[in-house]
């Protein structure tokens, strides 16, 4: 019974746990709104064109942005099986990507509280990891896929990246399970052999992280490893690697080479106290932990990924920097983990209160993300001046003018991202692909049609060359006049934009 004094109802001991498991309860509820409000901020326009290709073509779907003939590594097992799905059922693209956030959500929170349970039994460490996943980031706003904060999570729930993780937290779950069983079962050790590479097959930076994981799983399991087991597991790493090479999508092995991907990838080194010092408050359980066992699988995955993230910024590559949930997600929950598991009193009297001062400051910073699913009107006064990543314009009235496969030039930053996830293509594509060999001809050629000193015959030649029947431009802006022979308007939209044929070229 919970205790009185002076007529005053104290709060019982298991206060504190039943807060913390109220407010992973209520994030829950707040990210499958997410999932029905699917907001758009990033590359969910990549992600629905993926799925319109398959669609239109499930065998031999080419570029999912410009009309060619290109594989591409956004075409995985997962959005073949959406496709399919929604060839199937008849469902809507947004639908299925609306499904298949869904999944990713319930694939990533079971998946957390299945890795957690490695290693303690309280039970409120669970969803205390949910929070900490959730909020221990920084006091500056950061959204990419692959990074689980609240905010990126709500801009990316849909991506391929969400479920990736789910199943690598499952991955790392199983395979730890299997070790304390003395890794017994062959059959068990290629299925999750199978699991990996159906994870790097649909997302290879968070496949990346979870390779990670499953070698500092292996480096720090007790007992160590036997020469049988060690057998098995490179039985099933041949295993995922034959998948691998086998995927007839796209050639997972070309993927490494590709440097185009360092540039976009550079704000990943940029302001790294400010978007992820929060999670350095996990640093000091994770050196606990250390203290106790020097082979902790948590604190040689925070060293591997740690590694890696910092060889990629002294060398250039940039790219590497997608590693980084490999050092934050053991800090996260070790901290998690050491402050719900009362086994280390003094520890975790420490870390209490600096992990909850640590969690209302990461709450704070990402409350913005309610703005994604209330009316404006609907936010506590206090939070209506809190920044949020802004949602993008849509360009939908425009997709709806023009026929799925149909070619369309434009320049501007959201049409390129969204339009294709309508049907249409776009000449220059939104992102750096490393399949497509004319991509900086296409870039080129986009500059030059909307260059005030291109002539009439260079770009209506343009328009032709990529056999593109529509333009879209700002009206005024450069590129052919909306009132030139060759073209006739088609529709008009917000921002000054109009959408025109092609009619002569």
């Amino acid at each position: 019974m919970t205790p009185r004094a002076a007529g005053v109802l104290r709060p019982g001991p298991h206060a504190p746990h039943r807060a913390v498991a109220a407010c992973a309860l209520l994030l829950a509820a707040l990210l499958l709104l997410m999932v029905v409000r699917l907001p758009w901020a990033g590359d969910l326009g990549m992600h629905a064109a993926v799925l319109e290709r398959l669609r239109a073509d499930p065998l031999h779907p080419g570029n999912p942005l410009v009309h060619a003939d290109t594989s591409s590594p956004y075409y995985s097992p997962w959005t073949v099986l959406l496709a399919l799905s929604a060839s199937a059922a008849g469902w809507g693209t947004f639908t299925v990507l609306r499904l298949g956030g869904l999944a990713g959500l319930v694939l990533l929170g079971t998946g957390v509280g299945a890795f957690v349970r490695t290693f303690t039994r309280a039970w409120a460490a669970v969803p205390l990891a949910l929070l900490c996943v959730l909020f221990l980031d920084g006091v500056r706003l950061f959204a990419w896929s692959g990074f689980p904060g609240l905010v990126s999570l709500s801009l990316t729930l849909a991506y391929p990246s969400t479920l990736a993780l789910g199943l690598a937290f499952h991955l790392w779950a199983l395979l730890r399970k299997a070790l304390t069983g003395g890794g017994r079962g062959l059959s068990r050790l290629l299925a999750l052999g199978l699991l990996l590479a159906c994870v790097l097959l649909t997302h290879q930076f968070t496949g990346a992280v979870a390779v990670l994981g499953a070698a500092a799983i292996l480096l720090g399991a007790r007992p160590r490893p036997s020469a049988a087991v060690w057998v098995r597991v490179g039985a099933a790493a041949a295993l995922a690697a034959v998948v691998l090479a086998c995927w007839p999508y796209y050639s997972f092995f070309a993927l490494p080479g590709a440097g185009a991907l360092d540039d976009i990838h550079r704000p990943l080194y940029d302001h790294l106290a400010t978007k992820f010092g929060l999670a350095a408050l996990g640093v000091s359980a994770l050196a606990a932990r250390w203290r106790r066992d020097r082979r902790d699988p948590l604190v040689i995955f925070f060293g591997l990924g740690l590694l890696v993230f910092a060889a990629g910024g002294a060398l250039g590559h940039q790219a590497w920097g997608r590693i980084l949930p490999a050092a934050l997600l053991p800090a996260q929950l070790a901290l998690a983990v050491e402050v719900a598991d009362g086994t280390h009193r003094r520890l975790r009297a420490a870390l209490l209160p600096l992990t909850a001062a640590a969690l209302l400051a990461g709450a704070w910073t990402q409350a913005g993300a309610l703005a994604y699913v209330l009316r404006p009107a609907a936010l506590p006064p206090p939070l209506r001046t809190v920044h949020a990543i802004a949602l993008w314009p849509q360009f939908r009235w425009a997709a709806r003018a023009m026929p799925k496969g149909a070619t369309v030039m434009t320049d501007n930053y959201y049409a390129l991202r969204t339009i294709p996830a309508y049907g249409p293509y776009t000449v220059a594509p939104a992102y750096p692909d490393v399949f497509l060999r004319d991509e900086r001809h296409r870039r080129d050629a986009t500059r030059r049609y909307f260059s005030p000193a291109a002539s009439r015959a260079e770009r209506l030649g343009i328009l032709k060359e990529f056999g593109a029947r529509w333009v879209l431009q700002r009206n005024g802006g450069p590129g052919l006049p909306p009132d030139d022979p060759a073209l006739r308007k088609a529709a008009r939209g917000p921002g000054g934009f109009v959408l025109s044929e092609v009619v002569d070229r």
